[in-house]
């Protein structure tokens, strides 16, 4: 565990608030979110990862810092997965995509409290129980085995159990009415399709959350390192999303690549789990080594993608 100093914590909280309020200021009006426009933002929201991370090297030090670096960068390329549910969701709902920033914006807010939760549940159990990440390393082998072997369960908005439950709660028209979660019929409050929207995506982060918790875990078991790295990623979903929007199926290698960094980290939370409970003398692999191939995979992965592209079927 790193000795972080409280006033640090407090400057992430702040700024976490603060660009959140200034996000939701600024796109308080319904409007399709152009390239430009989620370029600029994503440059914000790295900007903002980077400081920090820069921040953790001289406040922290060095080893947290690369820590902070190397699960800040793998959170954000595994994250590439919830940007084909986003779309596929958006899809499904017909979302306009005048409201498809104020359903993502409250997406992260219920992501950044749930990962919170795991990734607390998470360090403890690590913490007391070593071995457990055994049992991580798997979950990461078997979604390897999944994305190569092109087998990922397939994900239908309609049926994912918390739109389900939140149709037995509440009742759901069938019209959007603008930005509005909900509105009063007859008298009574019902819910909008916006809801169900919110619901579908909190429920695919759950499921993203299952690759992504034992991943992080890899590579630091500190909660500051482990939850501001997640943040950050989390954060700059919304923007990277809009800004990628269309020219998703062009990083056809992406998939291959992620598949190969969960291995990867697989591979590291095996020799982890047995440099700790098995023989001091198993070697671990430096969180250095692990961020120079995330690097260098994601590189090839896109390089790969754009200099082969995949033939129109």
């Amino acid at each position: 565990m790193h000795s972080v100093p409280f006033w640090l914590w407090m400057v992430f909280v702040v700024t976490v608030l603060v660009s959140l309020a200034v996000d939701l200021l600024a796109h308080r009006h319904a409007h399709v979110i152009g390239f430009r426009e989620a370029a600029a933002w994503s440059a914000v929201w790295v900007g903002l990862a980077i400081a920090f991370g820069a921040l953790v090297f001289l406040v922290v030090g060095t080893s947290a810092g690369v820590e902070y670096t190397t699960a800040w960068l793998l959170e954000k390329s595994l994250s590439v997965d919830n940007l084909f549910v986003f779309a596929l969701i958006f899809g499904y709902f017909r979302v306009p995509r005048a409201y498809q920033h104020r359903v993502l914006f409250f997406g992260v807010l219920g992501a950044l409290v749930f990962r919170g939760i795991f990734l607390a549940a998470g360090v403890a159990v690590v913490s007391r129980f070593t071995a457990v990440l055994f049992v991580f390393a798997l979950i990461l082998f078997y979604s390897t085995y999944k994305i190569l072997k092109e087998e990922e369960d397939s994900f239908d908005p309609g049926k994912s159990i918390a739109v389900r439950l939140l149709r037995k709660v509440v009742p759901v028209r069938d019209e959007y009415a603008g930005t509005h979660f909900f509105v009063k019929e007859a008298g009574k409050r019902v819910a909008t399709p916006l809801l169900a929207v919110v619901a579908a995506i909190e429920a695919a982060d759950l499921v993203f959350a299952v690759d992504s918790v034992p991943a992080v875990l890899a590579v630091s078991s500190d909660a500051f390192i482990v939850y501001t790295s997640n943040a950050f990623a989390i954060l700059g979903l919304r923007a990277l999303f809009f800004m990628l929007a269309g020219l998703l199926d062009r990083f056809h290698y992406l998939s291959k690549g992620l598949a190969l960094i969960l291995a990867f980290i697989g591979v590291k939370l095996v020799l982890q789990a047995s440099h700790k409970t098995i023989s001091s003398a198993v070697p671990e692999i430096p969180s250095l080594v692990s961020l120079a191939v995330i690097c260098v995979v994601l590189a090839v992965s896109v390089a790969l993608s754009l200099l082969r592209p995949q033939p129109p079927s």
